[in-house]
């Protein structure tokens, strides 16, 4: 999926794939067939819109909330919570102009913010608050796709279904409930060319973790409306949630902490929350950067696990949603592991950490997990470079040579490094060159050099170092 998500790769001309789209475009209208130049997931969203009856000749879906329907989508709306970070990472600190929008699952938009310009221009499109953008109303888009495929995916310009929707770009990550690791929303920036650049992914896909991780830490907490975690039922849609009785408190068998039992999740099966010695209910912690065995830690005790059981409970932290047994085989060896032996695996994992923290059908965790590559991620977000080379001791399991474990190390690789290569600090470039991870990566030493005068020592230094590397 992720090499697919993305409009172009570093190496691309954005204007040879414009053109080359737009002809598949007109293509695809007048005969319905999908040109091979199209990226399969747009292609394949093409299909769905047209299917959707979805008129390419549209000026904009419909605007489903009004006033006071909107404001009180946004009071009651889980979203809510984590706005103060999304303004904080993509409104206030924006690279250059560009609109940020979230909505929820239905892919109606309750806050679309950014430049003043940008969202005028926009109300053309009818991408304003209120208006639905799933694929069925509005056809490939962004917002529509990253719900329908529960991934983050870009739409550049002609790639979108809709006419009056081709100068823009567009990148958006789902967002997930905490509970259930249902999708709950997403996340959308939307520009010019620039929203569909790998740049634009990885901050779209940076902060899209930090608000995950952020609605994580508040449902531990007690304090996420709208989800059941601050005592209240999830609402249904422009309803205020019901207040619920206290919950239940339990023992896990294994490990002796203390839980609580949430509400009963959509999946029908209720959610257990550790709540170690009293206190209130915290999210666990996985650790996976520059490790070979991951740490997992629980009510205050840490354990190191097995390789295996480092890529399983690492692969559950990247699909809260929940994986089948057939596909999480699929992400542990490139032959695929049986669904038989993944249960083996499962059921080995519960009596290591206890019954009720990970789950079955699909597999999934049962309590809010936080990992050391989130932590960097929402610190790229913020601009924190130093603090992130900080909190990034290695590599993520560099020994494993599971599929989806390779996927996540190389996306993590690929955000640190379009982030700080763009960054125009010398003493920032050197100490991620001088990092024992990335000492002799091309793409560091290439932006330390250039980020020194040319006469520096130092830079005839890493000229060096970069000759040795290309041979």
């Amino acid at each position: 999926m992720s090499g697919s998500a993305n409009a172009w790769p570093w190496t691309a001309d954005p204007d040879t794939v414009r053109r080359e789209v737009e002809e598949a475009h007109e293509h695809f209208t007048d005969s319905g067939r999908v040109d091979v130049r199209v990226r399969p997931i747009v292609g394949e969203s093409w299909l769905r819109s047209a299917r959707h009856g979805v008129d390419p000749a549209t000026t904009g879906p419909r605007v489903e909330l009004d006033t006071h329907d909107l404001h009180e989508r946004r009071r009651t709306h889980p979203l809510a919570a984590v706005m103060p970070l999304v303004r904080h990472l993509l409104v206030e600190t924006a690279p250059e102009p560009q609109i940020v929008a979230v909505g929820e699952a239905d892919g109606r938009l309750l806050w679309v913010e950014g430049d003043h310009r940008l969202r005028t221009r926009a109300e053309d499109m009818r991408f304003v608050e209120g208006a639905s953008w799933d694929e069925g109303s509005a056809g490939t888009n962004a917002p529509g796709l990253a719900l329908a495929v529960d991934h983050e995916v870009q739409i550049f310009a002609v790639e979108h279904f809709a006419r009056g929707v081709h100068e823009w770009s567009c990148s958006a990550a789902p967002l997930h409930d905490p509970a259930t690791g249902q999708v709950l929303g997403f996340l959308d920036l939307t520009g010019t060319d620039h929203a569909a650049s790998p740049s634009a992914m990885a901050l779209v896909r940076a902060a899209a973790s930090a608000a995950d991780a952020e609605m994580r830490a508040l449902y531990a907490a007690g304090r996420l409306p709208g989800t059941g975690a601050d005592g209240a039922d999830p609402a249904p849609s422009g309803t205020a949630p019901k207040r619920a009785g206290p919950p239940e408190t339990a023992r896990v068998p294994g490990n002796g902490a203390t839980c609580v039992r949430a509400r009963p999740s959509s999946a029908g099966s209720p959610v257990w929350e550790p709540q170690p010695h009293g206190s209130g209910r915290g999210a666990a912690e996985l650790r996976v950067l520059g490790r070979d065995r991951a740490a997992f830690t629980s009510g205050g005790a840490t354990i190191e696990l097995s390789l295996r059981h480092s890529e399983l409970l690492l692969l559950l932290a990247r699909h809260p949603a929940g994986l089948t047994g057939g596909v999480l085989g699929a992400l542990l060896t490139d032959r695929g592991t049986s669904p038989v032996t993944v249960r083996a695996e499962v059921a080995r994992l519960r009596r290591l950490l206890g019954e009720d923290v990970v789950a079955s059908r699909p597999y999934r965790f049962r309590v809010p997990v936080r990992t050391d590559a989130d932590r960097v991620r929402a610190l790229l977000a913020e601009g924190a470079l130093a603090e992130a080379l900080d909190a990034y001791p290695g590599h993520l399991l560099p020994a494993s040579t599971a599929p989806g474990v390779g996927e996540a190390r190389g996306e993590l690789q690929a955000e640190l490094c379009a982030v700080l290569e763009a960054a125009d600090d010398p003493g920032t470039l050197l100490a991620w060159v001088e990092h024992p991870a990335w000492n002799e990566d091309p793409r560091a030493v290439s932006a330390a050099a250039a980020a020194l005068p040319p006469d520096s020592p130092r830079r005839r230094i890493l000229a060096g170092r970069l000759a040795w590397l290309a041979h």
